[in-house]
C-alpha cells in the first residue's frame, strides 16, 4: 500500500483565471505559481469550461494546449482570409511563418476545406476571371500565376478553359493598343512586335491573330506568313 500513490498523475488546481491585456480572446490560467500554466483562446476556455477551482492532469493540460494551437491556427487562418481569397498553399505558407505545428496547420486547413471556406477550385475561376479582364493577360498567362499560388496543374487549367473567348479577345486588342500607342506607332516590324508581345501576355495564337487583324497596321496580313514560327507553339 505504501507505493499506491507512486503511478497517481499529478493535477493542479486553477486558482485564476486572467484577460490578456493586449489579446483580447486570450486567458491565461494559472495554479501553484505567478507563472501560466496554460494560455488559451476564448473559445477553447469555454469549449474545457476552464474555470477557477477545476483539477488539471497533465494528461489534459496537454490535450487543451494542443486543441488550443489548431483551433488558433484555425481563427488565425480565418482572419488571413478576411483580406481577400487565398489559396490552401497560400494559407499554409501563412501559418508556417507564424510557427505552427506542420500538424495543426493541416488541421486547419482541412476544416476549413470542410466547410467550403477555402476552395481552390473555386479560387482558380474567380482568380482566372478576374485577371482576364482586368490585367490584360492571356490564359495562358494566367494559368501560369495560378499555379504559383498553388492551385493544381488540373484545376488552374479546368478554370482558364472555360474563360470567355470574347472577353479574351477584347483584352488582348487592349493591350495590342496600349503596346503600340507606347512604341510611338513604328510602322516597319510593328505586327511582328505585337505578335510577340501578346504571345508573352499569354494569349493563344488564334485570339493574337484577331488582336493583330483587329488592328489593321498598314494592311500587313502577309506577317502572318512570315511568324508562323511564332505562333505554331502558341
Amino acid at each position: 500500500m505504501a507505493h499506491s500513490n507512486l503511478n497517481k498523475e499529478e493535477q493542479w488546481m486553477i486558482l485564476s483565471v486572467r484577460h490578456d491585456k493586449k489579446e483580447r480572446k486570450l486567458y491565461h490560467l494559472f495554479a501553484k505559481s505567478e507563472e501560466a500554466i496554460l494560455s488559451v483562446h476564448e473559445d477553447i476556455l469555454i469549449r474545457f469550461r476552464l474555470t477557477k477551482g477545476q483539477l488539471l492532469t497533465e494528461a489534459l493540460i496537454e490535450e487543451i494546449r494542443m486543441e488550443d494551437e489548431r483551433y488558433r491556427a484555425y481563427v488565425l487562418a480565418i482572419a488571413y482570409l478576411g483580406a481577400k481569397p487565398r489559396t490552401r498553399n497560400q494559407i499554409e505558407q501563412y501559418l508556417n511563418r507564424k510557427l505552427f505545428e506542420a500538424d495543426n496547420i493541416q488541421y486547419a486547413l482541412d476544416r476549413l476545406e470542410r466547410e467550403h471556406i477555402v476552395d481552390d477550385e473555386q479560387y482558380a475561376h474567380h482568380f482566372a476571371d478576374s485577371r482576364l479582364r482586368n490585367s490584360l493577360k492571356g490564359r495562358r498567362f494566367i494559368q501560369q500565376e495560378l499555379q504559383q499560388r498553388g492551385v493544381s496543374k488540373e484545376a488552374a487549367a479546368e478554370a482558364t478553359a472555360a474563360l470567355d473567348r470574347e472577353v479574351e479577345i477584347a483584352s488582348a486588342k487592349k493591350a495590342a493598343e496600349r503596346k503600340w500607342r507606347s512604341s510611338k506607332g513604328e510602322p516597319k516590324g510593328g505586327k511582328r512586335m505585337l505578335i510577340g508581345y501578346l504571345i508573352r501576355r499569354g494569349f493563344p495564337s488564334d485570339i493574337v491573330k484577331e488582336a493583330i487583324k483587329w488592328m489593321d497596321l498598314n494592311g500587313e496580313d502577309d506577317v502572318f506568313e512570315e511568324d508562323d514560327g511564332l505562333l505554331l507553339d502558341n
